[in-house]
């Protein structure tokens, strides 16, 4: 008992005489503007990209609607078994060697080689059904390390050839990846074949002397 008035707490916190307060009008404006924003962004920006819908334009304009085409370049899935090794090899002043692996067309190999001295190297690949001892090069350079990705632009057999032209002994190491199934070692007018097909990453695989 007081002798006031009592106080309506649903009057002093929302609103007063039946409309809303001044801190509630500003809670309901920015939840409209928020509301109107978002649905600026999802028509705008998302629909382009992740549907292809584009009412106002935006996304041709910001080439947002290329991100709901199909990723044909994204992913290029190869059949066969996916390989990984590392081979090296021991060349003497002036001696040379050739390793080349068997990619069908569209094959993929990732690679890494490295030298301990500067050699001659070429990328180059024989198609099937060529003459012999025709080869369609791809790079040639003087180096000490190369590393990159090939793409088998025909059937056959791709790879390198290293030579020393120093006076000291060059020990080159390569490492690849990809999707090959033989792999073939030229030196001292020999050539040794090998079955890639089933190794593993972590195998190491017979070879010919290195």
């Amino acid at each position: 008992m007081n002798g006031g008035s009592s106080t309506d707490p649903v009057a002093s916190h929302g609103t007063a005489n039946g409309r809303p307060t001044a801190s509630r009008r500003r809670v309901l404006v920015a939840t409209s503007l928020a509301a109107l924003v978002a649905a600026g962004a999802l028509v705008a920006f998302v629909l382009p990209a992740e549907y292809g819908i584009d009412p106002l334009g935006t996304g041709a304009a910001l080439g947002l609607t290329a991100l709901s085409e199909p990723g044909l370049d994204a992913l290029d899935a190869a059949p066969g078994a996916y390989t990984a090794e590392t081979v090296t090899f021991e060349l003497q002043p002036f001696e040379s060697v050739e390793y080349k692996y068997r990619l069908e067309t569209g094959a993929a190999l990732v690679f890494s080689w490295q030298a301990t001295g500067e050699v001659v190297a070429e990328l180059h690949a024989e198609p099937d059904g060529a003459p012999e001892g025709f080869a369609e090069s791809f790079d040639r350079t003087r180096a000490a390390e190369s590393h990159g990705s090939y793409r088998a632009s025909f059937p056959g057999w791709h790879g390198w050839f290293w030579e020393n032209r120093g006076i000291d002994a060059v020990t080159v190491s390569l490492e690849s990846a990809g999707f090959f199934t033989a792999a073939r070692t030229y030196r001292g007018g020999h050539v040794w074949e090998e079955d890639r097909g089933a190794v593993q990453p972590w195998a190491t695989p017979s070879a010919p002397p290195r």
